[in-house]
């Protein structure tokens, strides 16, 4: 088996622990509890919430929901907190090869991107339902939420490039040659 296979290889099996510890942590313990899950969800209420004063709305934040006059608001419920998206995130991270000190650095600052993320999603979704109400659906359906998985996406790339991976060639010593 060649050296980019094995590290594919090692990196999916890497992914999937990392994925199985996740849901093991997260669906059997942290979901069921609901402490935790709780706590996200009206953090980002009430960030969301901050977000559009901002812009010059005036939201009414109430525990998991945000909303703007005349309109029921957005709930913010369990799973649509973002914590499922940082663990997925967190896997990539810790699977894929670099070094761990800049790990260390990196995933505070991506989880918070993430957050961040979602936080522009949730206001978001509170100026669509009051403004283009007929659109809410479609962007919390799909719209939207594919915008944590660009986010994670992103970041990974990101990982990739800053995560300080030395080369297979740079491993073993070995000097690369200049391209012209």
């Amino acid at each position: 088996m060649s050296r980019s296979a094995r590290s594919i290889l090692l990196f999916l099996g890497k992914m999937l622990t990392a994925y199985a510890a996740w849901y093991v942590l997260y669906d059997l313990w942290l979901l069921p509890n609901g402490r935790l899950d709780a706590w996200v969800s009206h953090s980002v209420a009430e960030v969301s919430g901050h977000l559009l004063s901002v812009f010059g709305a005036d939201p009414a934040v109430q525990g998991r929901t945000v909303a703007l006059s005349g309109v029921p608001g957005v709930r913010i419920a369990d799973g649509c907190n973002g914590l499922s998206t940082i663990g997925l995130f967190v896997g990539f991270v810790v699977a894929y090869p670099g070094r761990w000190k800049r790990r260390l650095i990196f995933l505070p600052l991506g989880m918070a991107a993430i957050y961040g993320t979602n936080v522009g999603r949730i206001a978001t979704m509170a100026v669509v339902q009051k403004y283009w109400p007929a659109a809410f659906g479609p962007l919390h359906g799909f719209g939207l939420t594919t915008i944590f998985y660009v986010a994670v996406f992103a970041l990974w790339v990101l990982w990739v490039h800053v995560g300080g991976a030395p080369r297979p060639a740079d491993a073993a010593g070995e000097t690369q040659p200049a391209v012209a």
